[in-house]
């Protein structure tokens, strides 16, 4: 009921999405995660707070996590489109308005931290609620917002700013005194200051979950790009190994990005000597690799940040619509999407084309010398395909900032400065859009020589019209740089960005050629 009133107060919120609700026996904590721009985000927030005030009492409070308030932290992340000084700034206002509103003290924690002390949260949460009395008490510990009293039925709130935070659990049948003789070992904190431990960035606790019949090193991966999901894994795994203790799989609590997922992929794939290119294929060996689907099934469409935040947006832009849709988009009486994303998909269908013609030259025992070469040749292609879909929607944003920035008033010289100011902005992010086109066709080339040199030669009219089709969105790169440079009155950058268009679009003329002449050598 409780965890129930909670969630609805956020999705009741006018644009707050909650993306997950994640409760947990043991802990008896739950966790809930939910997107919006800054201000739906913090009216969301408050909104929980409210309720969490009428339905919680921490005075009989119990479980497993360390705690210390109903609300027991509220950090703001920066997931699409916006900065961690904007983080910042939600807490600081989430923070102020729940003091004043309910009269609890609150804490700012990471980013948002008034003093280095306060940065790290288990410092802050030191004690837990049974220790606030006392705490509350000294000067130091004096709350950023809201009295130094304690709240019995409260307690007290952690907000701030930070990266994303990946909550993750790995399950062994053993104690939770060894369980958390492992967590000692790898959270950076150690065992103090003279015996840390050996994961950077990591928090950790072991404990029992009595419902599951198992213990688990709990950690936090405050940083996954610092310390990924596997290197915990791995190293929980090293240590138990040593102790004689079975490790039986691991949990994700709440949501993780989708980085984290592929940064663990291609781990194992370098450590396994595999070949997998889809990422639908790279997230499944993941779960499988970690066990993430021992305790509870484990659905990536409902767990993945981004796949979530993706599904629940209004208009997804170009490259979702049907094929039929996106050539209407383009024929109709509208400046955008026009003829820079028009190359960003000819340049996408080029990499496509070479994708193919690797996989067609891949795997088949007429082919197998040809194994070791098309791994190497057919990743590139791959990626390449992907990021350039992906420019078809951003060369149409580009030009609609610009747009943008055209309609902005002009009554006042400040007005007008800003204008002009937003409009040579719109037109630089218009020339770099395709430009970075070009230069990711640029990478592609020398793979798809090797590709005429070895592929499959039944497929040799696929690599030719893929070869033109890259040709082709250089000559569209180029054209659309070129237009948008003539506006433009930083001559430094003019300069800069025509030399680097026209270096592009003769590398792209040569190779091209030369793919074709490579071709027409060989005989089938």
């Amino acid at each position: 009921q409780v965890i129930d009133a909670l969630g609805q107060a956020i999705s009741r919120t006018p644009g707050c999405v909650l993306l997950d609700v994640d409760a947990g026996a043991s802990t008896n904590r739950t966790v809930y995660t939910f997107v919006g721009s800054p201000e739906a985000v913090v009216e969301g927030a408050l909104s929980a707070a409210r309720v969490a005030g009428q339905l919680i009492d921490m005075s009989r409070h119990t479980g497993e996590h360390p705690r210390m308030g109903a609300l027991d932290v509220c950090p703001f992340v920066p997931v699409m489109n916006v900065s961690m000084e904007e983080c910042v700034t939600c807490a600081n206002i989430f923070g102020q308005r729940l003091a004043a509103e309910l009269g609890v003290p609150v804490y700012l924690y990471g980013e948002a931290a008034r003093q280095e002390s306060r940065k790290a949260l288990p410092t802050i949460r030191a004690g837990e609620y049974e220790a606030l009395p006392e705490k509350l008490a000294k000067s130091e510990w004096a709350p950023d917002f809201g009295p130094s009293t304690f709240v019995t039925r409260w307690g007290a709130t952690v907000t701030g700013a930070r990266t994303f935070l990946i909550a993750y659990n790995v399950n062994l049948l053993c104690t939770k005194e060894q369980a958390h003789r492992i967590a000692l070992n790898l959270r950076e904190q150690g065992r103090g200051a003279d015996q840390p431990g050996r994961l950077k960035r990591v928090q950790g606790i072991g404990w029992y979950l009595e419902e599951e019949n198992i213990a688990q090193v709990s950690t936090n991966l405050l940083d996954f790009e610092t310390t990924p999901l596997h290197a915990v894994y791995e190293e929980v795994c090293r240590d138990a190994e040593a102790l004689n203790l079975p490790v039986v799989g691991s949990q994700l609590v709440g949501l993780v990005p989708k980085k984290a997922m592929l940064d663990t992929a291609e781990f194992y794939i370098k450590k396994e000597k595999l070949f997998i290119l889809e990422e639908e294929q790279k997230i499944r060996l993941v779960v499988s690799r970690l066990g993430l689907d021992s305790l509870y099934p484990f659905h990536p469409r409902e767990r993945i940040i981004e796949y979530l935040v993706q599904a629940g947006e209004a208009d997804r832009g170009l490259v979702t619509k049907p094929l039929g849709a996106f050539v209407r988009a383009v024929g109709g009486r509208s400046a955008a999407p026009g003829g820079g994303s028009v190359s960003a998909a000819a340049a996408a269908l080029g990499a496509a084309l070479g994708c193919m013609v690797g996989l067609m030259s891949y795997g088949k025992r007429q082919f197998e010398e040809l194994d070791p070469i098309m791994r190497k040749l057919i990743p590139p292609f791959h990626q390449a395909m992907d990021e350039l879909v992906a420019m078809v929607d951003a060369d149409s944003r580009a030009f609609s900032s610009y747009m943008e920035a055209m309609k902005l008033p002009r009554s006042t010289p400040e007005e007008q400065e800003r204008r002009t100011a937003a409009m040579q902005q719109g037109l630089k992010t218009a020339v770099r859009v395709p430009c970075a086109l070009a230069e990711k066709v640029s990478g592609l080339w020398p793979a798809l020589k090797d590709l005429a040199r070895h592929c499959n030669l039944a497929c040799k009219s696929d690599i030719q019209v893929g070869a033109k089709m890259l040709e082709a969105a250089v000559f569209g790169a180029y054209f659309n740089i070129m237009i948008n440079l003539k506006d433009i009155k930083d001559e430094k950058f003019k300069l800069v960005m025509s030399q680097k268009a026209s270096g592009l679009l003769e590398e792209a003329k040569q190779d091209s050629a030369l793919v074709l002449a490579l071709l027409e050598k060989r005989v089938a």
